[in-house]
């Protein structure tokens, strides 16, 4: 389904200029060229699988809006079953010194809510984006006002608190245990700010109505 697509790679985007302004503000804030290899590989590792599990919502949501049904209780546990199996498939091809179990009786309430939140928004979407009408209209009649910034952002705040989670059950070498504890520190604190400022950007830039030409008489 077109919609899907394109909405899939609208997510792509977002969460990969997500992991890359967070690496480089975290790099600002915390210069230690030791941890950046392990922080650059934690965040670009996360994204890649991420952008995969919200590929499997997107497309399911979208064919429940050509049924008009919502989300129920078992789509959700499907879902999650999808997220653990992307899960093990990441982990068995990660290398190098970072084991990353993965605790799921914290994370899979945090995945719940995020695939609840992001399955009826891309349910609206596609109900509502009807042939012949731009992205940009639909996105103003169905997320009014700043309610897409707030649907972005809450999404990104989200995906910082797995985040979050898998950095803090990160097993690595002793030697490097003090300094992962410095970067997650302040992690979540800008992936937070990084999310208010994105989230913005991003529904100015999909929502902002495209300048007309102004023709004068000559």
């Amino acid at each position: 389904m077109q919609k899907a697509r394109l909405l899939v790679e609208l997510n792509r985007r977002l969460l990969e200029t997500y992991s890359r302004r967070t690496t480089a503000a975290i790099s600002a804030r915390l210069p230690l060229p030791a941890a950046l290899p392990w922080l650059d590989r934690l965040l670009a590792s996360n994204v890649a699988k991420e952008v995969r599990k919200d590929a499997e919502v997107i497309h399911s949501a979208a064919q429940a809006a050509a049924r008009r049904q919502a989300i129920d209780a078992a789509e959700v546990e499907r879902l999650l079953r999808v997220a653990a199996a992307i899960d093990r498939d990441f982990l068995t091809t990660a290398r190098g010194p970072l084991e990353i179990p993965i605790p799921y009786e914290r994370i899979d309430p945090v995945r719940a809510a995020r695939i609840r939140r992001l399955f009826e928004a891309v349910r609206q979407i596609c109900a509502a984006w009807t042939k012949g009408r731009s992205l940009r209209a639909m996105l103003t009649e169905v997320f009014p006002g700043e309610t897409f910034e707030r649907l972005l952002f809450e999404l990104m705040i989200s995906y910082a608190q797995e985040t979050r989670i898998l950095g803090e059950s990160v097993r690595m070498p002793a030697l490097l245990t003090p300094l992962r504890r410095r970067v997650l520190a302040g992690l979540y604190e800008t992936m937070e700010q990084t999310a208010q400022a994105l989230s913005r950007e991003a529904a100015l830039r999909l929502m902002r109505p495209k300048p007309r030409l102004s023709i004068r008489p000559g």
